[in-house]
Formats: structure tokens, sequence, C-alpha cells
């Protein structure tokens, strides 16, 4: 959580590396810290890192990548990949939850790495393919990426039998997006999100926005995310949903670990309330 706040200070231009190198590199080093790839249920496993989060979806005809975490994990999330037994060369779909340098900065040497091709929303493309998010600070640049295909709301995601919806769910960026999709574990099927950040990271809710629309696009990401279902939420920093407690219970024997129905609409409560209290705070004083 501490990698978390001192990103926030960065992403508003509070705080910079050279005035804050210890903090910094605190930061990086709980976002890199390495941990063991684990199978989450079906053909869903992890592949990140301690602070970070990237998923493989697997399938017989090749595998989905989502998101590439900071620059130098992506050799990392690579060696989790064979680690677990599967072939680099197999990856054919890569994915990214939202361009911020922090899970986008691994998408260029992993797409070297796997051959394959990087899909993202319209808008986020354009900062993809910058390797800096606009409105934000220069120091927080990633190497730029080609995006081979821009993806829309409601687009089936398919390699072989398996099928990611894209869900659009902007706020933290203007492009952050979500994906649903179903799997079988232990005989059970169960629906998986792979839920985009939920937090305002900073961004000028109120005045002169960089981001403009956002105080609008959060409510609406609220409503639609309250609309899905999800026995398994998943997202893309492992503190935001408690991903240590339910390894530790995986790795003690309960392969439904991550299973709670409810955990989507606690989420969606929790971020919805902090997002009120941040469009508060922002608001002029009379």
């Amino acid at each position: 959580m501490r990698a978390l706040a001192l990103a926030a200070l960065l992403l508003t231009g509070a705080a910079a590396p050279s005035a804050q190198t210890t903090d910094w590199a605190q930061a990086v080093a709980e976002w890199t810290k390495p941990m063991a790839p684990f199978h989450i249920a079906g053909n869903v496993y992890y592949v990140g890192t301690a602070g970070i989060s990237a998923y493989l979806v697997t399938g017989p005809k090749g595998h989905i990548l989502i998101d590439g975490a900071l620059p130098q994990s992506a050799d990392v999330i690579a060696a989790h990949i064979t680690q677990l037994g599967f072939k680099l060369s197999d990856v054919k779909i890569l994915l990214i939850n939202h361009a911020h340098f922090d899970h986008a900065g691994g998408l260029a040497k992993l797409k070297a790495l796997t051959g394959a091709q990087l899909l993202a929303s319209a808008s986020d493309t354009s900062d993809l393919e910058a390797g800096f998010t606009s409105g934000r600070p220069e120091l927080l640049k990633f190497p730029p990426v080609k995006v081979d295909r821009v993806i829309g709301e409601g687009e089936h995601i398919r390699l072989g039998t398996t099928d990611l919806v894209t869900r659009l769910t902007p706020g933290h960026t203007r492009g952050c997006t979500s994906w649903t999709t179903r799997v079988t574990e232990g005989g059970r099927k169960l629906a998986v999100l792979f839920a985009c950040s939920l937090t305002v990271a900073g961004e000028k809710l109120v005045g002169k926005q960089s981001y403009p629309g956002v105080d609008r696009d959060f409510p609406a990401t609220f409503a639609k995310l309250r609309t899905l279902k999800a026995d398994i939420f998943l997202n893309f920093h492992p503190a935001a949903f408690d991903m240590e407690t339910k390894r530790a219970k995986l790795l003690a024997g309960d392969r439904f670990a991550f299973v709670d129905a409810r955990e989507l609409r606690r989420r969606v409560d929790e971020a919805e309330d902090n997002f009120k209290r941040e469009l508060a705070a922002q608001m002029p004083k009379p």
C-alpha cells in the first residue's frame, strides 16, 4: 500500500524520484518483488510479481497474457510462464488493463519475446504508442509499444475455446478496460472478472481536468460493474483484492480460495465511496 501511495504522489507530480529517492526505490522494490506463479482456477494462472498482477489465460489454441507490469518485470513474467510449463511462443494475444507505466512498462519486451499481438482500447492506444500517459508527469514514461488491434465494449477476444468479453470501465484512465470470462474448476462453472483499477490515483476531478469527463466516467463505470456477475474478482494490484490471504488458503488446499460472489459488489462500493470523498475534497471551499 505504501507503493500505491507513492504512485499517487508521482501521478500528481507532487513528488519525484530525485526528491524521494529512498521511497521511490522502496516502491519499485515492492512492485517488482518476486513470487512464484500459481494456478487460480480453471485455465487462469497468476504470472505477475508480488506487487503488480499479470494473468495468463491458457488454451489448446494458444494463450492470452493480461498486463505487462514494469519494464524490469517483463523477464520475470516470461520466466513465470515457462516455469508453469507453457511456451512463450504460444502466447498469441497481449491485453492491457490501462496505460500507466506500472502496467504497460513491460509490454514492448513481452511482445518481442512472444510475438503476440497487442489489443487495447481506443482511448488508451495513443498513450501506449507514445509511451506516456497524457496529463501525467514526464518522469512516468515507459517503452512505447505498437497496438495491433483496437477493441471496444462487448467485443469478444476469442482464442480457441477461450472467450474474454471486453468491458470498457473508464475512470482510472480514459481507456481503462476490464474483461469477463467463465472457467470450470472442480466441476463448478465460475464467472471471472479481471477488473481494471478503480482508484482516482491523483486525477483532477473538478475544474480544469487533464482527463475531461473523468467525474462522469467513474460513476458510469461503478454502475456498469454492478450489472456484472463475478464469482472470482481479480485486480491488477494484489492489495486491491487481498490476494495474499487467498493465495495462502489456496496453498493450504482450498481450491476455491479465490471464489467470493459478493466481492465485486464490496469492491465497487468501496471504490465509489473513495471517489465521492475525493470529489468532495476537491470541490471549491466556500
